[in-house]
């Protein structure tokens, strides 16, 4: 059963120059009146089942919060229709209808009904919310008196302690110090696993490949694609990775006509249209980047070298990977990810993450990723291996698909990976 059906939605905004403030300057400034129709969303149609967790990612100004607000009717549409299947919660502007001079515990009250609890209902949970905000403290202090981020943790306390059947969140998992922002995590984990509907919008890929099974790229207020993450997401990338590049062309071209004359790199459109590098690059649905150096061979061994594609929880595995440089780049940094079968993101890292330098890649050369304990249980799993240059943050390489393996295990543990483990019981 569907949760959220979005059908062919418009949203138009009207985007005044230099809007009239009163009567008499609307009728002495006319012209201040004009203004230009803004199209945010272009015809979404979309459907989200229940329990489903879905990402909503984008550049600024591609439509996602406005979706979002949409969906929980903070505004309405110009065309087209939102229909929702159940309580909705939302965490889009924290704190919104809190009120200054009240208490914290009376705006638990006021914001909590807005959501549509009945005051019996607050009352079983008022606790629960205390505790989860950590303000025993201040919570009789009127939230005038608190802080940005102390503000933020009762908002987010009330909003997820709800009982909402869909969830909707816009940019708001990083409130608070760093535990308070692992608590809301695990928070958001708690409401996914109970079946709550969650929609959230977010530039942080990470946070999205860790919560959601599903992600939806808006650009220019239409759907781009919708997938898994691990299809999404690289397209993604490589889609800002070229804006970025073409802003670098923009601006040396500037510089050229202001008359740099020692600027690095300067390139014209002419050169750009004969730009031999265009031949390095590589595209296609598993792999694209420049391709100023590219992997020739992608394998997986045992301990022993000996090259295999099933292999046995808790082994020794080594990858190995050869790579071409046919054009050189100063900063490289090297990363591998792995993915199940179904698309869930098992573990991905990167010499930047490992805090090893970033590498000047002049000549053709090797590289081994050793696994000391092959964690993951049973099941068929997919690697993705990739090259970045740090300097530009441009894709070099990114293969994903690069080889599938399998795990095969004896025990009959549960889950996706082993957490190695030892018992002590004193039994007297």
């Amino acid at each position: 059963m569907n949760a959220i059906k979005v059908t062919d939605l418009y949203k138009k905004f009207k985007i005044y120059h230099d809007k009239a403030s009163s009567l008499k300057e609307k009728v002495l400034f006319r012209a201040r009146n004009k203004h230009e129709d803004k199209w945010v969303l272009k015809g979404i149609n979309l459907e989200i089942k229940e329990g489903e967790t879905v990402g909503l990612i984008g550049e600024n100004g591609s439509g996602k919060s406005t979706l979002l607000k949409l969906m929980s009717r903070i505004m309405y549409p110009t065309r087209g229709s939102v229909e929702m299947n159940g309580r909705v919660s939302s965490m889009i502007e924290l704190g919104a209808g809190f009120h200054p001079d009240l208490s914290g515990l009376e705006n638990i009250y006021t914001n909590a009904s807005i959501f549509g609890l009945t005051k019996k209902e607050i009352d079983k949970r008022i606790d629960e919310i205390v505790d989860f905000s950590g303000l025993y403290d201040v919570i009789d202090n009127p939230v005038r008196v608190y802080s940005s981020g102390m503000y933020a943790r009762l908002a987010f306390a009330v909003a997820v302690n709800v009982d909402a059947g869909i969830l909707l969140v816009d940019e708001i998992l990083s409130v608070g110090d760093a535990n308070f922002q692992a608590k809301c995590f695990n928070k958001m984990r708690e409401i996914k696993a109970n079946g709550t509907t969650i929609v959230i919008v977010s530039h942080g890929l990470g946070q999205v490949e860790q919560l959601c099974e599903r992600s939806i790229w808006l650009n220019e207020g239409v759907i781009y694609a919708d997938g898994t993450p691990r299809d999404v997401h690289p397209k993604y990338l490589d889609f800002m990775a070229s804006i970025r590049n073409n802003e670098n062309i923009l601006e040396a071209q500037h510089k050229e006509k202001k008359g740099a004359e020692n600027f690095a790199n300067n390139k014209t459109n002419e050169d750009i249209e004969k730009n031999p590098d265009d031949e390095l690059a590589l595209k296609g649905e598993k792999r694209f980047g420049n391709g100023y150096v590219r992997f020739t061979s992608v394998k997986m061994a045992d301990k022993d070298g000996n090259e295999k594609r099933m292999f046995k929880t808790g082994e020794k595995v080594q990858i190995l990977l050869d790579y071409e440089v046919r054009k050189p780049i100063k900063e490289a940094t090297f990363g591998f990810g792995i993915f199940r079968s179904d698309g869930m993101h098992c573990y991905g890292s990167n010499t930047g993450i490992d805090k090893l330098p970033k590498y000047e890649l002049i000549k053709d050369g090797k590289l081994t990723i050793n696994i000391g304990k092959m964690p993951l249980l049973p099941g068929d799993y997919i690697l993705d291996v990739a090259i970045v240059d740090g300097e530009k943050m441009l894709h070099v390489d990114f293969f994903t698909d690069a080889m599938r393996f399998s795990v095969y295990s004896d025990i009959e543990d549960i889950g996706i990976a082993r957490i190695y483990h030892e018992w002590e019981i004193d039994i007297n």
